[in-house]
């Protein structure tokens, strides 16, 4: 019961990291590449949890438990010591008053709160909706692995590597941008050839994957890039606040995503365990493939508007730092 409150405590200072530590933008894409590498983790423990018995199946999990528990509790630590802030704070501690102030003016990241909102909405319809895809409209349900791993781990594993090198060559912008409309092409292509070719489809599903696993990692260094955006505006940085409406959309679009489909099944006559009629079938294709299309193109086009490039958040940085160095320069004057 208290792993949901300290997981959030300590990962809300963990997503705010990059903007104290990593000056430089593009380090902070690398860093949210390189978090990905957990992934890998599966073909690590995957197979120890296949092969075993069911009688087997208790003590590996805990064997697994409380490996990653002390894994974790020792990667923790070496984060805390090794982390240094990097930055200068005009107001060391802002009262509530003035951070909601500073909140309320960052335009971007009211734009990236929606952005992301639409990108989670498209990720959790797919995620609520395999098992009913491969059950009713396969008919099989040993596809069900196959599906989650093209849309998690193909995507993850293929994205990560591509998000640094796009990010330094085209900016971040336009980094999510290609990945969402990757993901809007790769889900209508889905759509319309599933019912023809299940290879083809799943090719289908890896592109709409990949793209998606762009917009997924690329967003979390938009996000930083804000905090900067509103301590242009206000001279005051709100990193924790920053993150916390971030991390509460994010978490609303997943419990919004995972409730589309159910409404769609609801709507269109969905009877459990039965064999289901042509409409529930169309729902069913609709909630995996059209609804995140859907999204993942107003995601694109919200981000389209997005008014923080790269460009103007370089300036951004050289305009805060210079009015830093004239207060420390007034400041030396005075003690002086």
């Amino acid at each position: 019961m208290l792993q949901p409150g300290e997981y959030s405590l300590w990962f809300t200072c963990y997503r705010d990291d990059p903007t104290t530590t990593i000056p430089r933008p593009s380090g902070r894409g690398s860093r949210d590449c390189a978090s990905l590498t957990f992934v890998c983790l599966a073909f690590l423990i995957g197979p120890s949890i296949k092969n075993s018995s069911p009688e087997e199946m208790v003590s590996v999990y805990h064997f697994w438990t409380i490996v990653l528990a002390i894994a974790g509790m020792v990667l923790y630590f070496i984060c805390f010591k090794s982390t240094r802030e990097n930055v200068v704070r005009i107001v060391a501690q802002p009262s509530l008053k003035i951070s909601l102030q500073t909140l309320k003016r960052n335009r971007p990241l009211f734009m990236l709160c929606i952005g992301a909102l639409c990108v989670l909405i498209s990720t959790f319809a797919v995620s609520a909706s395999s098992l009913f895809y491969v059950r009713y409209v396969l008919n099989d349900t040993g596809l069900f692995t196959v599906l989650v791993l093209v849309q998690n781990l193909v995507g993850t594993v293929a994205s990560a590597p591509l998000v640094p090198g796009m990010v330094a060559r085209i900016g971040k912008k336009n980094t999510f941008l290609i990945g969402a409309l990757l993901g809007t092409c790769g889900y209508l292509l889905f759509f319309w050839v599933s019912v023809w070719s299940l290879p083809v489809a799943l090719v289908a599903l890896a592109i709409a994957s990949i793209g998606q696993g762009v917009t997924m990692t690329v967003m979390w260094a938009l996000e930083a890039d804000t905090v900067e955006y509103g301590e242009y505006l206000t001279g005051v940085r709100i990193e924790g606040l920053t993150y916390s409406l971030f991390s509460f959309t994010r978490k609303c679009g997943q419990a919004i995503g995972g409730s589309i489909p159910a409404f769609i099944l609801g709507l269109s006559g969905y009877i459990a365990n039965q064999a289901q009629t042509p409409e529930v079938i169309t729902g069913i294709r609709t909630s995996i493939a059209l609804v995140p299309c859907g999204f993942m193109l107003l995601a694109f086009v919200i981000i389209w508007f997005y008014p923080l490039t790269d460009k103007k958040f370089k300036e951004i940085v050289v305009e805060i730092d210079n009015r830093k160095k004239v207060q420390q320069q007034l400041i030396n004057d005075i003690t002086s």
